[in-house]
């Protein structure tokens, strides 16, 4: 080959670095595919390209893994577009409904997410700026800290029965439909109900309002 035949050749594909967020990233990815009970280092470390053992220089373990895949997903929310200019509701009702679609979009992790605490940078500093905006607001630190972690644990509940039921829980429902005797008041409200997020939501603010 020569020189210029060199000079011309076009560039072979090359892999991508690794770094704690790409592993963190591909391995979100691996288990929005074939979810978290089928994942394994074996398979991410085909996904990334390299050998499997390549991922414990940047996690300790495969929980450290899963840890580093919720981070992914709080990355997710793009928290610094929250209205943080506005009032602790507004910002509060935001962020819920925000990461509600962000789980909801990620229906197999949401498990791994709701099962760790975040430990990220990003995510302390989050909870920091949230707590100074309800306590700037009139709320003790203590009550502050609660109403974040009602709306949290409301939030991450409801994208985990909804992410059950987008993976095949409406198919082993056993309620009657319309047609059938067994249709009683119960189906047909569950039928009317529609989704209830929103009203659970507002319910929360509207009795953290009469504390502050």
């Amino acid at each position: 080959m020569t020189n210029h035949d060199r000079a011309h050749r076009p560039d072979a594909p090359t892999k991508p670095t690794l770094s704690r967020e790409h592993i963190a990233a591909v391995a979100l990815a691996l288990v929005d595919e074939i979810g978290q009970g089928k994942f394994s280092m074996r398979k991410l470390g085909a996904e990334l390209g390299f050998d499997p053992m390549a991922a414990y220089r940047y996690f300790t373990d495969q929980e450290a893994l899963f840890d580093g895949v919720a981070e992914t997903l709080f990355t997710e929310l793009d928290v610094e577009s929250l209205p943080w200019q506005g009032n602790w509701r507004e910002l509060t009702e935001q962020y819920a409904h925000r990461l509600r679609d962000t789980l909801l979009a990620h229906p197999h992790a949401v498990t791994i997410f709701a099962t760790r605490p975040l430990r990220s940078a990003a995510a302390i500093n989050t909870g920091n700026r949230m707590l100074e905006l309800l306590t700037g607001a009139g709320f003790t630190p203590g009550t502050a800290l609660q109403i974040l972690r009602c709306v949290r644990e409301f939030t991450v509940g409801h994208a985990l029965t909804l992410a059950v039921h987008q993976l095949g829980g409406a198919g082993r429902s056993r309620k009657p439909s319309p047609d059938s005797p067994e249709y009683n008041l119960l189906a047909k409200a569950a039928d009317a109900a529609g989704d209830h997020f929103g009203l659970g939501l507002t319910a929360m603010l509207d009795g953290f309002a009469r504390l502050d």
